[in-house]
């Protein structure tokens, strides 16, 4: 019992001192954080970020963050960085570069070389007097009071402090690139269900030459080709003006197989099933995967507000392969 106490008790002031170091961080943020965000928010190119060790990893997570948020970045190992991968990094980029001490070797070695490129430099470190302090262009202030290692030694507080200063970088960027919920998803794709299906019909679509799509006219043998180059059982049947007025689906080519001895001359019209089931284009993913479920299909063809065909929607598209197949 007095084992469960001592552990009880040592983990609320482990969380203590790394609520402490959050608290510092908040208040020594000035000038410097608002200046890392205009530069990156007026910059056309990435957010190249370095970092060894935790801070490496801490470094993935923010650049992670960055880029579900809207800001292009991309983690640089710096020992990679100095074998090779320096070409990764072009003149309109950005180098964040994380050290607490802000003497790490590999980081100030990548970051004086970028300088020579005439890069520009952000640091999050705790040592305003640290070499790379000094080759930084905006430095952001990340001292803590204290890591939560009993030593002070191993990175605890300073990388928690850390990845919550990446996380107000990300946030604030996103607001003010004025980027909506819709646009947070569409870079979650793999998202959750409930999130999927808050998605519009024409996000998730399939267009242009992926739709298994022959005129009025077409003969069947060359309908059965398309349908088999596009892969979703299905071709449709369009008009002169791209009005849908048919579909035939793999179940009917069987039922047609054994009601005709031959095809070689059949006309799509003549045998395809006439007004199937549509959907508008701006209606819900949920509302399509509804419909599906009540007719018991698995492709919608999608139409605009003038009736024509625009899209073709799988059953897939919405609870398969992982991903939305978006077409922005």
């Amino acid at each position: 019992m007095k084992k469960e106490k001592y552990l009880l008790k040592r983990a609320k002031e482990i969380l203590k001192t790394e609520k402490e170091g959050l608290e510092e961080i908040s208040k020594n943020l000035d000038s410097s954080f608002i200046k890392a965000v205009e530069l990156i928010l007026n910059i056309k190119g990435r957010v190249v970020i370095t970092g060894v060790g935790k801070s490496g990893i801490i470094g993935r997570k923010i650049s992670a963050t960055l880029s579900s948020t809207g800001t292009p970045s991309f983690f640089l190992h710096p020992v990679e960085a100095l074998h090779g991968d320096l070409g990764m990094v072009t003149p309109e980029d950005i180098l964040l570069a994380i050290s607490y001490s802000g003497n790490t070797l590999e980081v100030c070695e990548l970051a004086s070389i970028l300088k020579k490129r005439h890069i520009k430099i952000i640091s999050f470190t705790g040592n305003l007097e640290s070499r790379l302090a000094k080759l930084s262009d905006i430095v952001v202030n990340t001292k803590i009071p204290k890591e939560a290692c009993p030593f002070n030694l191993a990175p605890t507080t300073s990388t928690t402090a850390t990845l919550a200063l990446g996380d107000a970088l990300a946030i604030c960027l996103f607001e003010l690139k004025g980027l909506s919920s819709e646009d947070f998803r569409k870079n979650h794709p793999g998202g959750s269900l409930g999130e999927r299906l808050k998605v519009k019909v024409k996000e998730i679509m399939l267009t242009d030459e992926k739709i298994p799509v022959v005129s009025e006219g077409t003969l069947l043998e060359d309908a059965i080709v398309e349908m088999d180059k596009k892969r979703l059982g299905c071709v449709l049947i369009i008009n002169s003006l791209q009005i849908l007025t048919g579909i035939i689906t793999d179940g009917d080519l069987r039922r047609i197989f054994l009601k005709y001895k031959t095809y070689s001359n059949i006309k799509v019209e003549e045998v395809m099933t006439k007004n199937p089931k549509v959907i508008e284009e701006n209606r819900l993913a949920s509302e399509a995967l509804e419909m599906m479920e009540k007719y018991l299909i698995t492709v919608l063809p999608v139409i605009n507000y003038d009736q024509k065909l625009v899209g073709i929607l799988h059953l897939h598209d919405i609870l398969g392969k992982g991903t939305f197949k978006f077409t922005v």
